[in-house]
């Protein structure tokens, strides 16, 4: 090997050598192979080649901790470290060969390496029977980096990496880094500057406000779902009922501590299953800097939240749900991320996830960076967290977050503050891109999960498959359906006759989509009201009317979520600090709702003419759509089966309306199924107990009528006796 001179000595004592493999380790030289070492602080190193023969002193040539010896052949050896007070024995980093394979480096290179936190960041490997981290990241305009830990006293001079040019991949194998080690990457800018990172990759880090990441064990988890994973299907028109969850605010311990993933599933799973929704899901659980974020501003894109457990903690609660027949769906943020400056931002002292120019790359309303999706190396890395959650911890579904803000280059933006497409749209068309390849990727590898759009426009073909020209979700939340109902449903009642528009204009586009109905936790925080409290009337109308919302909700085509709290009418609005209202429960009023909601979850998964028809137009007619006067709907969900036929009836108001004739589609005895009006649910319990039986009187296009009691701000619904 050639001589080092006094200015590559210096360059690796200051750690600002561009090719430290080149030096370090083992090297053919004058007299055998020559081993160069820095361990800055050590007293003296010696080679040890075997027991039986003895070490090889090291020779100090810089005065910064940099040691060569020379050995007279090529064979295994460890370092002998003698740090004055202690010795260690370890293997040499340098002597290893690279461990990312040319496959692995060719998909890196393609941006087509889908399971990426097995490539990049720290994974437990053996190279050699010797066991150990290999640690890698993307910093391709980095003049070094390294690995610092707890295992290297933090000290970027110990062990910078091997740089791969042509992709900017940087990497190092360390033998004997034990598992819960802290580590983080030392990056030398080209501008000179010396910055700390968190590992983009890591898959267990810190809370805050510590910032570390953390080896993590790389056994697999023993899951137990097989039967379940082996039944999904999230493509299916089936009952799709969701429960949205804050998962660290959803119940404590009386000082302030969230319940933990295991306290979750012995608490919140049997919860769950006996309000009969058929999934949880989560606001962002990725880790995140900013718990007022609620998740919405996450940095670790492979690491569950600290503060609620260990990712094998986490992979235990969703077996445990799947076993309880539950599915689980994570919210994701493919969007923006936060401007911590240990995270992505300027990640090797460049512009690298987000965009230079902030008219692209600052999102104005959360001060955050958005990422840029022109990049392959970005796609791929959030293709491969949607991936990620979905086969490591079988997850079975994504929701992902603020898709309009992704789709328009104008979003939230003034003229002038935005920059068009290469056509000169507003579109953005390497989101478009993004989001269709990952929904190719996903239906492809994980067929049977679900990925779910919150767009909040009127973006055609959200969840018309690709191959369609759509954006290829599976489902789309409602959210003018949302906002509509609620415009409607805080009106008082005597008001309503003026917009009982917004309870019909839904319908128009229902199927143009396959969506979902969302009363999220956006609606109940920042001065909206929880749900009771955009109720008008006294206490018993408030009841009523969120009751009779409810009984609408779930009678409407859509799927069905529901934040917590709604279902037993909490108050006040969510809170994250605390956790639910839970006292109320012992209220009657309050557990009249959550009975409410219990037998609403039950209707709907046993009726096919509920839960089955939600994406088909011909599963829904209109009865009454017109009486605004008395503010009463009403419609006929139904399969084809006239045994399945369910009608549904609404009156909006407090007046009941005696001897209402409704036209039916069928003769015969007609059986009241459910009334939110009920005694059982805090109602007046004024109803049609018994059933009723079909007058030959023509109504509403129909042959065939009932006279029907309409209780005061109630939903009704009737199925034929058989």
């Amino acid at each position: 090997m050639p001589r080092l001179d006094d200015s590559g000595l210096d360059a690796l004592a200051n750690a600002t050598h561009d090719d430290p493999f080149a030096w370090l380790g083992p090297h053919d030289g004058d007299g055998g192979v020559v081993v160069t070492t820095i361990q800055p602080g050590a007293v003296k190193v010696d080679l040890v080649t075997s027991p039986d023969v003895p070490p090889v002193p090291m020779t100090r040539i810089h005065p910064a901790g940099i040691f060569q010896g020379i050995l007279s052949a090529a064979r295994r050896y460890n370092l002998r470290i003698d740090w004055g007070q202690t010795t260690q024995t370890i293997e040499d980093p340098y002597r290893f060969s690279p461990t990312l394979s040319d496959y692995d480096l060719y998909l890196l290179g393609e941006g087509r390496q889908r399971r990426l936190a097995d490539c990049l960041g720290a994974n437990q490997i053996t190279v050699d029977h010797v066991a150990g981290v290999r640690f890698a990241v993307w910093a391709p305009n980095a003049r070094r980096v390294s690995v610092v830990g707890s295992f290297n006293n933090w000290d970027g001079r110990r062990h910078p990496m091997r740089r791969h040019h042509n992709l900017g991949i940087w990497e190092i194998f360390i033998p004997g880094i034990a598992t819960g080690s802290l580590y983080k990457f030392e990056i030398l800018t080209q501008a000179g500057a010396v910055v700390l990172k968190a590992d983009p990759l890591a898959r267990q880090v810190q809370g805050p406000p510590e910032t570390a990441s953390i080896v993590t064990d790389a056994a697999a988890f023993t899951w137990h779902d097989e039967a379940w994973m082996k039944q999904r299907d999230g493509r299916a028109d089936q009952a799709l009922a969701i429960y949205e969850v804050h998962a660290a605010s959803w119940r404590r311990h009386p000082d302030g501590r969230p319940f933990l993933w295991g306290e979750l599933a012995d608490h919140l799973i049997p919860y769950v299953v006996d309000l009969g929704f058929t999934h949880i899901e989560f606001m962002p659980i990725m880790a995140h800097p900013f718990g007022g974020s609620w998740g919405y501003q996450p940095l670790s894109q492979f690491a569950p939240m600290p503060t609620l457990g260990t990712p094998a903690e986490f992979a235990a609660f969703v077996d445990r749900c799947h076993q309880a027949g539950l599915g689980v769906i994570l919210d994701w943020v493919p969007a923006h991320f936060p401007t911590d400056g240990f995270g992505l931002i300027q990640f090797d002292g460049t512009p690298l996830y987000e965009h230079a120019d902030p008219r692209e790359g600052f999102h104005q309303d959360w001060n955050t960076l958005i990422f840029n999706l022109g990049r392959i190396e970005v796609r791929n890395f959030l293709i491969a967290s949607a991936l990620f959650w979905l086969e490591r911890f079988h997850v079975d579904g994504i929701r992902v977050d603020a898709v309009a803000s992704m789709l328009y280059r104008d979003y939230s933006r003034k003229e002038g503050e935005w920059i068009p497409n290469r056509f000169g749209g507003r579109e953005n068309l390497e989101a478009i891109d993004f989001l269709r390849e990952l929904s190719s990727v996903i239906e492809h590898d994980s067929p049977s999960a679900m990925l779910i759009a919150e767009e909040s426009t009127a973006w055609p073909g959200v969840t018309r498959p690709v191959a369609e020209n759509g954006l290829g979700f599976t489902h789309k939340w409602n959210m003018g359906w949302m906002h509509d109902t609620l415009r409607y449903i805080e009106q008082d009642p005597i008001h309503r006759r003026y917009h009982h528009d917004d309870m019909t204009f839904g319908l128009i586009y229902a199927f143009s989509e396959k969506f979902v109905l969302p009363i999220s936790h956006d609606e109940v925080v920042y001065g909206k009201h929880a749900m009771l409290g955009k109720m008008p009337g006294d206490n018993w109308q408030k009841f009523a009317n969120l009751r009779a919302y409810f009984g609408f909700m779930w009678t409407q085509p859509g799927k069905k979520l529901l934040f917590m709290g709604q279902e037993f009418g909490q108050s006040g609005e969510w809170n994250h600090d605390s956790e639910l209202a839970w006292a109320e429960l012992g209220a009657p009023a309050h557990a009249g709702v959550r009975s409410l909601i219990s037998d609403l979850n039950r209707l709907y998964r046993s009726q096919p003419a509920l839960s089955a028809t939600d994406f088909n137009p011909e599963g829904f007619r209109w009865v009454i759509g017109d009486d605004r006067a008395q503010s009463v709907l009403a419609w006929i969900r139904q399969t084809g089966d006239d045994s399945q036929t369910i009608l549904v009836l609404c009156n909006f108001t407090p007046v009941p309306r005696d001897h209402y004739r409704i036209g039916v589609p069928s003769a015969g005895r007609w059986i009241e199924m459910l009334n939110t009006d009920s005694g059982l649910y805090g109602g007046s319990d004024m109803g049609n107990l018994g059933g009723l039986v079909t007058e030959a009187i023509g109504a509403h296009g129909m042959r065939q009528s009932l006279v029907v009691t309409l209780p005061p701000l109630g939903v009704l619904m009737f199925r034929r006796d058989a």
